[in-house]
């Protein structure tokens, strides 16, 4: 899969990198071959609440391209990569971006900006395309935990806001304590909380980008109240922001402008995305103080919406969310975990690239496209989300209707902030236009 880092509008090379499927849809077997993981259910060395020896006894199996393409539904090529929904039983993947064999690729965001192409017309209600930013290790934990053999060739390490319990194996110990496998997902005692700093989280009908900052550095393995488990009624006592500040257009008051045909921004036809992190000194080591947004349709720049509902402004700021919060009447975790300052602290230290497609077994992804909570009042500032029903996001309706589903993301770029428009392979007069693209953010920025 390439990705290409530009200096300047027109001046951007390509690199050829690859992508590692997370772990937890891979195989765990012991040296017979035999199953240690099925149905939800430990098995074998893995039958006790015995993490570490389950971890030395175990192995995740590797895949080579054509399990990637038969097993997982996961295509590559010269310009990005296409994820099909279901694939067999499996339903859905997450894959990370390499730096190389062992390794993943660090992104160090502060000052630049993200630039990739998005088709989401085979992606209906109730499924999210997503590519965003995780604070994961770059070996995947290989290293740094003794039991952790695997890394990140293996999809080792994952983590993110919502400090997830369903990841089977945390800081290079199998997650088995207090394993709930008639939970949906099943799930452990264990979380593994960090940073996460969503890009594009979207269907065909709505879109929205979120930041997500932490009070711990890197992946922090948790246990109890500082997970922020909804089920014990903690969100807001645990270590990360799980709710986030977004920036949904259709929630900020304006329900024209992203969805199928007749919109600002036509869902059904490729669109570019961009997305700056500015600072307050235009420099790297300046504080984060503003995540903007830009699109790209036709050959024509696409200033993000404005919000009517809830704040004023197109972007992601500090007074925004501030306002925001407020506007909505929902809890201000956002600023209690440190704003846009501590997320760029995480972009700091560097993130881990995410591509995945999912359905939501907990909330029907209802947050992301329709009503929510979906007892709520659409009229309440906030709470309407998307054009979606509240029934459409259910995974059984998802899985037997739109089984066919994909989602697919091209032409990949970081840079400067201006400069990553100019780097496809095309014939003289398409460079131009692209490069005439990225100057004009660039002054949209100014």
């Amino acid at each position: 899969m390439p990705l290409w880092t530009c200096t300047a509008p027109g001046d951007c090379t390509k690199e050829s990198k690859s992508v590692s499927l997370d772990a937890n849809w891979r195989w765990i077997h012991d040296e017979t071959y035999t199953n240690c993981y099925k149905n939800s259910e430990w098995l074998g060395p893995c039958s006790t609440e015995d993490g570490v020896s389950c971890a030395k006894n175990c192995y995740l199996a590797g895949n080579d391209v054509k399990d990637y393409e038969t097993k997982y539904g996961i295509f590559t090529d010269d310009h990005g990569i296409k994820l099909d929904f279901a694939t067999g039983q499996n339903y859905g993947s997450r894959v990370y971006m390499m730096d190389d064999d062992d390794n993943y690729e660090l992104f160090y965001l502060k000052n630049r900006e993200f630039t990739l192409t998005v088709d989401m017309k085979d992606m209906p209600c109730g499924l999210n395309g997503a590519v965003y930013f995780v604070e994961m290790d770059k070996a995947g934990g290989k290293g740094k935990y003794p039991d952790n053999k695997a890394g990140a060739k293996y999809g080792t390490g994952y983590c993110d806001a919502q400090c997830p319990h369903d990841i089977k194996f945390v800081n290079g110990e199998a997650n088995i304590k207090g394993w709930k496998p008639e939970n949906n997902p099943p799930v452990g005692e264990y979380g593994i909380c960090c940073a996460e700093l969503d890009i594009w989280e979207a269907n065909s009908q709505a879109t929205a980008y979120t930041t997500h900052p932490c009070e711990k550095e890197g992946a922090y393995r948790c246990s109890g109240t500082e997970c922020g488990d909804n089920d014990s009624d903690e969100r807001y006592a645990g270590i990360c922001d799980k709710d986030g500040c977004d920036f949904n257009s259709w929630r900020h008051g304006n329900h024209s402008f992203y969805g199928r045909h007749d919109f600002t921004l036509d869902s059904t036809r490729e669109l570019t995305v961009v997305t700056q992190f500015i600072t307050d000194n235009g420099e790297d080591d300046g504080n984060l103080v503003e995540v903007k947004r830009f699109y790209v349709q036709d050959g024509k720049v696409v200033p993000n919406s404005e919000s009517s509902i809830g704040a004023a402004g197109n972007s992601l700021t500090d007074d925004f969310c501030v306002a925001q919060k407020s506007g909505f009447g929902d809890t201000d975790d956002h600023t209690k975990k440190g704003g846009l300052a501590n997320m760029g602290k995480a972009l700091d230290r560097g993130m881990v690239l995410v591509f995945s497609i999912w359905d939501d077994s907990m909330a029907n992804m209802l947050w992301l496209d329709a009503v929510y909570p979906a007892d709520g009042d659409k009229k309440t500032p906030g709470v309407w989300r998307g054009p979606c029903s509240a029934t459409s996001g259910k995974p059984d309706h998802v899985r037997s209707h739109y089984g066919d589903a994909y989602v697919r993301y091209t032409n990949v770029k970081v840079g400067p902030i201006g400069s990553t428009f100019g780097a496809q392979e095309t014939e003289q007069d398409d460079d131009d236009r692209f490069g005439d693209l990225g100057r004009r953010l660039g002054a949209l920025h100014v």
